[in-house]
């Protein structure tokens, strides 16, 4: 029997001996150790994983696909990528990714002549036609007269987007897009310089006319709208002062018949009488020639004029009855003689030939010299006076034509300038211009508004396109334009060349194209939205001045 000791603890014969002490725990136990023996234990496993993950994005980039049965059996038939995803159209017929199957044109760079690169006029043979074109000195011309007029919209010497391209699968394709195309053409082209205004009478053929004289208005003989001739009798006046002139002038006369008479009567006694008797007759002669002479002249003021001599030698009685219608023609002396008209009568007369504007006195009343009476227009030349802004004042010039077209009225008038105003109005900044139209026809009526305009050029042959081929990409105009081998065969590339351009005036929904475009190329007019997003996506991170 084995005997314990109180106080040790009983040992197992078969797991330890009395010699070998209890073995102790020596590894760490803290949070690291643990995360650090979780990773290394799935390492394995992490790799497996990220390998896995890779070849699927590999794959799926690049369009892999399980194998069909027919593909594994080898019975499948082998199908060959051909399509450019960048430019739309099969790869084997990309002529931006195989320039060798359409080579660009030259690029000849920029013209500073005409602000455009490639350009036609300087080298026909980058237009798209099947015949290179001959530039006439004519069209170089016509070029420079549209430039060196005013201001044109300018591209940038750096745009490379005239080097562009754009290509489609098939002329199908070009249709679905919904692209229309239309001819350079020639036209007529009409620049001209805008502004309002309006018609009036021309103040050199424009009379305000009056009495010489206050009175009365004994007769009124023409009313508004009638036709007068230069010294046509319009109204007669009963003026005293006139009555006084004529009595005066024969008075005037009979002194001086008396006081002739007394001076050659004593110059026939002269050596029998005092020599100062002959000269005191003689100067009563002249006092009295004198006082005839300032009658006359008064009266001529007046516009009687009377032929003293002719009247000189009558009676008393047949002289008043001479002056009595003075001024009048005989006609219009018998007439009022048979009414027992008063002798202080005085004609008011047009002083012009023309047409009664306006009429203000009547039968009987006072008149004064300062109260217009009538007004007489000749309306055969009238005068447009039109404001311009004074930003285009010096694109004109005198002698340029006129071109109105009054408010309510189609027809167009025609005149040439005549005057430019030296000065701005102080609170609209238009300069007043004036040009004479003629009236032959009488059709114009005085203060009438409407539009004008200033011919600044005119072209019979401009080149023109619909403003909406026209398109800004930045730093340039440019267009659309078709290939000249678009339609060479079914197979032919479908391709539109950018081109730059150098606009015009515009005129509506045309636009003139100064440079850039040749007659008979064709352009994009509608759907260019889809070009021009295709050379957008082409274009992208580069900029329209790239290289």
């Amino acid at each position: 029997m084995s005997q314990s000791v109180i106080g040790r603890p009983s040992v197992n014969p078969d797991t330890s001996s009395p010699d070998t002490p209890a073995p102790t725990d020596q590894r760490p136990h803290g949070l690291v150790w643990k995360l650090g023996r979780w990773f290394l234990d799935g390492l394995p496993t992490i790799i497996v994983m990220s390998v896995l993950v890779a070849i699927g994005y590999y794959g799926h980039t690049h369009h892999w696909k399980i194998p069909t049965f027919a593909e594994l059996t080898g019975q499948a038939k082998l199908v060959f990528k051909d399509w450019c995803e960048e430019h739309g159209v099969p790869e084997s017929k990309c002529v931006i990714c195989n320039p060798d199957l359409m080579p660009a044109s030259p690029d000849y760079g920029w013209c500073t002549e005409h602000g455009v690169n490639n350009c036609p006029l300087h080298n026909p043979d980058v237009a798209e036609l099947k015949k290179t074109p001959v530039i006439t000195k004519a069209t170089m011309q016509q070029a420079d007269r549209a430039l060196a007029l005013r201001e044109r919209p300018d591209n940038n010497a750096a745009c490379k987007v005239y080097q562009k391209r754009i290509q489609f699968a098939s002329n199908e394709a070009v249709q679905q897009a919904g692209v229309d195309v239309e001819l350079v053409d020639q036209e007529s082209v009409t620049e001209w310089v805008s502004g309002t205004g309006e018609i009036r009478y021309d103040p050199t053929r424009l009379a305000n006319l009056s009495s010489r004289v206050p009175g009365t208005a004994w007769r009124v003989l023409k009313n508004v709208g009638d036709q007068v001739q230069e010294g046509e009798i319009l109204a007669v006046v009963d003026a005293a002062e006139v009555g006084l002139l004529k009595a005066d002038l024969v008075k005037a006369i009979v002194a001086e018949k008396l006081a002739r008479k007394n001076f050659e009567r004593l110059n026939g006694l002269k050596g029998a009488i005092a020599g100062k008797d002959i000269l005191e007759a003689e100067s009563i002669l002249a006092k009295e020639e004198a006082e005839v002479l300032s009658v006359e002249q008064a009266l001529a003021n007046l516009g009687l004029s009377v032929d003293v001599s002719s009247i000189a030698n009558l009676s008393k009685q047949a002289m008043i009855d001479r002056l009595r219608f003075l001024g009048f023609p005989n006609e219009l002396a018998e007439q009022f003689r048979s009414q027992t008209a008063s002798a202080n009568l005085i004609p008011v007369r047009s002083s012009m030939n023309g047409v009664i504007t306006e009429r203000n006195v009547v039968s009987s009343e006072v008149v004064t010299p300062e109260r217009t009476l009538f007004e007489v227009a000749d309306p055969s030349w009238m005068w447009l006076i039109l404001n311009v802004p004074l930003e285009e004042a010096s694109l004109i010039q005198v002698g340029q034509q006129v071109r109105f077209q009054p408010n309510g009225s189609r027809k167009e008038v025609t005149g040439n300038l005549s005057w430019i105003s030296t000065a701005a109005d102080k609170q609209t900044r238009m300069v007043k211009v004036r040009a004479e139209i003629d009236n032959a026809e009488g059709q114009l009526r005085d203060e009438t508004f409407g539009a004008g305009r200033i011919i600044l050029r005119q072209e019979k042959q401009a080149v023109v396109i619909p403003r909406s081929a026209v398109h800004w990409e930045g730093c340039c105009q440019v267009v659309f334009v078709r290939n000249k081998h678009y339609f060479d065969s079914p197979e032919s590339p479908k391709v539109f060349q950018l081109r730059n351009v150098r606009t015009g005036f515009v005129n509506g929904n045309r636009v003139e194209i100064i440079a850039g475009l040749l007659p008979d190329e064709v352009v994009v007019t509608q759907g260019s939205d889809v070009l021009r997003a295709q050379l957008l996506k082409n274009s992208l991170g580069a900029g329209c001045c790239a290289e």
